[in-house]
């Protein structure tokens, strides 16, 4: 029985003897699960895919605001690694065998405070065991110099018989402490020099290389963090966890927390957003645009998708509902995936709707090597609506920044909502930016998309006009 289940009126009918013996069997349960909370370790969504692309990636970034969980999630992973427990939802990569792990932080002090105690337990606390590692998986522990209750490794048992190493490696000690050994993976927790992050990723090019990195991004888009956001490599992955993607704080909770920082803290310690400052596209709160999901769409309310084309980066589209009454406009639905096929990619779209129009861009003119065909023609025999041409402004044009200037005015004025579990919508809101007065192309294919649908918002249809409106549409 848990101690949160305990029926009080239950608990009360009890004999003296029989309260005793409870209580201590609840204790021992509890003891239990805090030796081995790797055993009950259940992710949230970000943390399940971040877990997930450690099969594909071999760079990966959880960038989260404080006290969300990216810690724990890396301890949990660097837990499965070196005992070789992985549950059965697992999909992430694995190691057969031991294996050698490092586990870096700032300085002495963090490491001990944060991985450590989240890998072990608080050592000065007499709590070894009361981490993510197992206590009966722990076969040693060897203290480091200088520091209190700081380890310099850690012995585990693996679960093939071996034995793997756990290294604590302060980035205050320089570039040098992370050079010689050859390990199987490493754990930035929080962001390295540079110097550090290729050094200590080099370390294990002989197992086909293997690092990731959980930080809140509180010195704003460095060299490092800009990688990730920017221009990722094809082995680099971010994921963006915020204050929304966890269930252990109430909403109550939440917005007291986002309140008690200091406002030019808050997207990074709430959302895990790089300090961007006047580079921010929209310098709006994501609040003011965000909506409860429409229940039901009156049919008077015209309907439009936006497509943005892709392969590489992710194909994506949006649904909008505008309501001409009060002119405003309604993000309901939105997709986004890479490496996706124009059937694949049209199938999830009509499911809206097959006879909702389609806004498309002008690349969409462009023709696929391999079958000869335009982008927009391949859409188009997979049924879906395409509108008769590409994406212009009713003045005429197809200008990125008047777009732009749209889409804010409206967001600004209130006539642009967006559903909030569209989450992969306000991941990109909140990360699209300018550097040196360009808007930067990466992770903006949302975006597009959004900005495109209301370029074309003029040619959106009711549902009761969907036969008016295919066959316009569609008249190439």
């Amino acid at each position: 029985m848990e101690m949160q289940r305990l029926d009080k009126k239950y608990f009360d009918r009890l004999t003296k003897s029989e309260k005793v013996k409870t209580l201590k069997m609840m204790e021992e349960k509890e003891k239990r699960r805090l030796e081995n909370q790797l055993k009950h370790y259940r992710p949230y969504k970000k943390q399940y895919d971040f877990h997930k692309y450690g099969m594909v990636y071999s760079e990966r970034c959880l960038g989260a605001g404080n006290q969300l969980g990216k810690t724990l999630a890396a301890s949990m992973e660097v837990a499965m690694h070196l005992t070789g427990l992985y549950p059965d939802w697992w999909n992430g990569k694995r190691f057969s065998s031991e294996v050698v792990f490092w586990v870096g932080g700032v300085s002495g002090e963090t490491i001990r405070d944060t991985s450590q105690k989240m890998l072990v337990g608080r050592i000065e606390a007499d709590e070894l065991g009361l981490g993510a590692i197992p206590k009966d998986c722990i076969l040693g522990v060897q203290k480091a110099f200088g520091t209190p209750n700081l380890l310099d490794h850690v012995k585990v048992k693996h679960a093939a018989g071996g034995t793997s190493l756990c290294f604590f490696k302060s980035y205050t000690k320089g570039r040098e402490k992370f050079q010689g050994e050859t390990i199987h993976g490493i754990w930035y927790d929080e962001e390295p020099p540079i110097d550090i992050y290729a050094e200590g990723l080099t370390r294990t090019n002989k197992y086909g290389q293997f690092g990731f990195l959980t930080f809140t991004p509180l010195l704003g888009m460095t060299n490092l963090v800009m990688s990730f956001y920017e221009n990722p490599s094809p082995q680099q992955i971010l994921v963006n966890m915020t204050i929304d993607d966890v269930r252990h704080y109430s909403d109550e909770q939440k917005q007291k927390i986002i309140d008690s920082y200091p406002e030019h803290q808050r997207a990074a310690r709430t959302m895990g957003i790089p300090t961007l400052g006047q580079g921010r596209v929209f310098e709006i709160d994501e609040k003011k645009i965000m909506e409860d999901p429409l229940t039901e769409i009156p049919k008077h309310w015209a309907r439009l998708n936006g497509l943005d084309f892709g392969w590489d980066h992710p194909t994506a589209a949006v649904q909008m509902v505008w309501d001409r009454d009060s002119d405003v406009i309604h993000v309901t639905k939105a997709f986004r995936e890479s490496k996706t096929t124009p059937v694949m990619a049209a199938h999830t779209i009509k499911k809206w709707g097959e006879w909702v129009p389609t806004a498309w861009p002008h690349d969409g003119y462009q023709h696929d090597k391999g079958s000869g065909k335009e982008l927009r023609q391949q859409y188009k025999d997979t049924g879906l609506n395409m509108l008769h041409s590409h994406a212009v402004h009713e003045s005429g044009g197809f200008g990125v920044e008047a777009g732009i200037m749209e889409m804010l005015e409206r967001m600004k004025s209130g006539r642009f909502k967006v559903a909030k579990h569209l989450r992969d919508w306000f991941e990109e809101f909140r990360l699209y930016h300018r550097k040196d007065g360009q808007i930067v192309k990466k992770r903006d294919d949302l975006m597009a998309a959004s900005r495109y649908g209301l370029m074309m918002k003029r040619f959106a249809e009711c549902d009761n006009d969907s036969e008016i409106s295919f066959n316009f549409a569609t008249e190439w």
